[in-house]
């Protein structure tokens, strides 16, 4: 009932008057029963236009940060994603993350729509990273349709670290369904579900026009937030060095006091001008 209120009445309106999504495909996603949305992930706001332009409801697979913050903004984000019809997701591996899968699962058997990002994580740069195979295995278990879902600007709208939007315009692609049909009774062989995700990857590639990087996303934050921590911890040090090297002065190449440079130099040995006129 909120889900629909917000999607109807209240913040629906208000967001295609100021964003003025636009849309291709929506006649790809079936009218009913089960099927994945799998999306790239640019922002933050692709789970909420995303479901906005969607005729049928969309549940989505969020990461398991949303619903565990603390504090006044930690409790209203929580409650936005749970009104907003969407789960916890633990990126962790292992049974937790088997657990989050069979949630979906349990959403995909209801007969609804499941959201998943398939990087697992917001991409760093704009550009699409290697799938995790999270999807694969709900499609094989689940045997349902993709449909492929490109996000178009949203990374322009809200990146990473901003907390307001910028207004302007985005677009949803939403493609043409995949059936994985094909390979019924081999959910569990490693190899298909990486060829099933990579397929799902190709299409969103297609769709998106983003460029195509061989690695994890979440590998690729993390080797970030390294450089940047060993950057932050190095700045100290460079000034220390720069402070030592201010105040080192060769004796040497030292100058007298008193002698003049550049103009008028003075020297008792030399003929220049300050010479000559100390002599008169």
């Amino acid at each position: 009932m909120i889900y629909w209120a917000l999607k109807r009445i209240f913040m629906g309106p208000l967001l295609k008057l100021l964003f003025r999504p636009w849309t291709k495909g929506l006649d790809n996603i079936p009218e009913t029963g089960p099927a994945i949305l799998a999306s790239n992930h640019l922002s933050f706001s692709d789970s909420i236009f995303m479901p906005l332009m969607a005729p049928r409801p969309v549940i989505f697979l969020a990461k398991i940060e949303y619903f565990t913050g603390r504090g006044i903004k930690g409790r209203l984000i929580a409650l936005f994603f749970k009104v907003t019809n969407q789960l916890p997701m633990d990126r962790a591996g292992g049974a937790a993350s088997a657990n989050s899968l069979n949630t979906g699962l349990d959403v995909l058997r209801d007969g609804g729509l499941l959201g998943i990002y398939p990087e697992g994580t917001r991409s760093p740069d704009g550009r699409l990273y290697r799938g995790k195979v999270g999807v694969a295995k709900l499609v094989l278990q689940a045997n349902v349709p993709v449909i492929p879902v490109a996000m178009i600007g949203t990374d322009k709208v809200q990146p990473i670290g901003r907390r307001i939007p910028t207004i302007r315009r985005l677009g949803i692609i939403f493609g043409e369904p995949m059936d994985f049909s094909k390979y019924k009774g081999l959910e569990h062989d490693r190899f298909v579900q990486r060829s099933v995700t990579d397929e799902i990857m190709y299409e969103l590639m297609r769709l998106s026009g983003q460029e195509y990087v061989d690695s994890y996303a979440s590998t690729v934050k993390d080797k970030l937030a390294a450089k940047k921590a060993e950057s932050k911890s190095a700045a100290p040090e460079a000034v220390q060095e720069a402070a030592k090297d201010a105040v080192r002065v060769d004796p040497a190449e030292s100058l007298a006091p008193g002698t003049v440079t550049v103009i008028g130099q003075k020297d008792d040995d030399g003929p220049g001008p300050a010479g000559r006129g100390a002599g008169r």
